[in-house]
């Protein structure tokens, strides 16, 4: 065989060809480990992002991914408090969306309910919002937990949220530099970075959250089914059975949009309260994921009235050092917009409300970059909802003044007010698995 090379690799792309396995292989395994430079990754992702990959690629590319790093098993575990139980492991990704808290409720309502939830989770990528940004703005917590740890964690309180550490090291990279190149809106390779992952993790189940609008990666329903498709085979054909929900990110979710200020709301939603729409997605995933998980007989909406499952987030925050009792931070620059007449809230467009909460300084312009954990937009009024005339609309908080006009730029547009309500689709267009 001849002797691989990164050039050769980005070339064969570039052109419209068919990466073999062992191209596949070598270009993943070279750029794990350092022989593959981030200029060369950069072109070969381009080249992905302008040409695709065929399924057999995608396949390739996120076994190799997988193979990069350590694949957890917690097969042996129990459930917690029920010794000879075996733990119905299972877990939940989003596709990434705009105000999508939705992990943080979830992940308490699904442990209340007894199903033990491994989750390995991301930062923020491109215009979404990460899981790991948000729960850093609770104090003292941390992502950076060991397999022990986790084991342990699983074994006693029934779910941990860590960062991906070794587990498929190559995606972690590959992920980075996507954020910083505009090559995240591929199907191969967001299919393929969430399954490595998730194959890597240790779950016994999978549900996914595929986010389809104009807040979405993905902007048509096709392509959302397309991706959909391609993630349930690739988690069926690894022992993981899986399956998806379509869900509209037309407009954001909830009604804050940024880091501190999604926790917050997660925890109204927790107390029972919260907006209506992440309630209903918070819900509509516990029943799939328990499902999945072979849970019969629980009620995920219970768990939010008799406050179990904030009793199981407190117990995950603590398990991993966070402090609940401590404020969460919120940028002290702010800037409020109102309505210039009254009438009617119309249409919020969920990609302009994330590009101001970025420009706020919620999300990275370069790998690595801290995030700030109290930037975010607050939205007061929704689609639908009646306005007064020099009412609040948005909040926008940040800790640098000076971010703030390029962040009314960005949500300049994103709203109208009008005289009658505009035109909704429902939460979840489709089921599909």
């Amino acid at each position: 065989m001849p002797r691989l090379d990164a050039p050769t690799v980005i070339r064969t792309k570039r052109d419209g060809g068919v990466l073999s396995d062992a191209a596949i292989d070598w270009v993943i395994d070279g750029y794990t480990h350092g022989r593959v430079a981030d200029e060369q990754m950069s072109a070969l992702l381009m080249a992905i992002f302008l040409n695709g990959m065929t399924v057999a690629e995608t396949t390739r590319w996120t076994s190799a991914m997988v193979a990069s790093g350590e694949r957890f098993d917690f097969t042996d575990l129990y459930r917690p408090g029920s010794p000879g139980r075996p733990a119905a492991l299972v877990d939940k990704h989003s596709t990434g969306g705009v105000g999508d808290k939705i992990t943080i409720p979830l992940l308490p309502v699904v442990m209340a309910c007894g199903a033990s939830v491994p989750q390995a989770s991301g930062r923020g990528l491109g215009h979404t919002g990460g899981t790991l940004d948000k729960l850093e703005s609770i104090a003292g917590f941390t992502a950076e937990l060991s397999k022990d740890r986790i084991r342990q964690q699983l074994s006693e309180v029934g779910g941990a949220i860590f960062a991906a550490g070794e587990l498929a090291p190559a995606d972690r990279k590959i992920y980075a530099l996507r954020d910083i190149t505009s090559t995240v809106d591929s199907t191969p390779l967001i299919a393929s970075s969430v399954m490595s992952k998730k194959l890597a993790e240790g779950t016994g189940a999978l549900v996914l959250d595929v986010k389809v609008g104009r807040g979405a990666f993905l902007k048509s329903d096709d392509e959302a089914r397309e991706l959909a498709r391609i993630m349930i085979d690739l988690g069926n054909a690894n022992g993981v059975p899986t399956r998806a929900l379509l869900t509209d990110m037309n407009c954001p979710l909830g009604r804050t949009v940024g880091n501190s200020v999604e926790i917050a709301e997660s925890l109204e939603v927790l107390a029972g309260g919260g907006p209506s729409d992440v309630v209903a997605l918070t819900l509509a995933l516990a029943a799939e994921m328990l499902e999945a998980a072979g849970i019969d007989g629980a009620d995920p909406a219970e768990t939010l009235r008799d406050g179990s499952a904030m009793d199981c987030f407190r117990a995950l925050v603590a398990a991993q050092g966070g402090d609940l009792t401590r404020p969460l931070p919120l940028g002290t620059a702010t800037e409020t917009v109102t309505a210039p007449r009254g009438g009617i809230m119309g249409d919020l467009d969920a990609m302009g409300v994330a590009l101001a909460a970025w420009r706020l300084g919620a999300g990275r312009a370069e790998p690595g970059e801290p995030v700030q954990l109290g930037a975010g937009v607050r939205i007061h009024r929704k689609p639908g909802e009646p306005v007064a005339a020099g009412e609040a609309l948005f909040t926008l908080y940040t800790e640098t003044a000076e971010r703030l006009p390029g962040a009314l730029a960005e949500l300049d547009g994103a709203w109208s007010v009008g005289d009658s309500a505009p035109a909704q689709r429902p939460l979840v267009i489709d089921r599909i698995g």
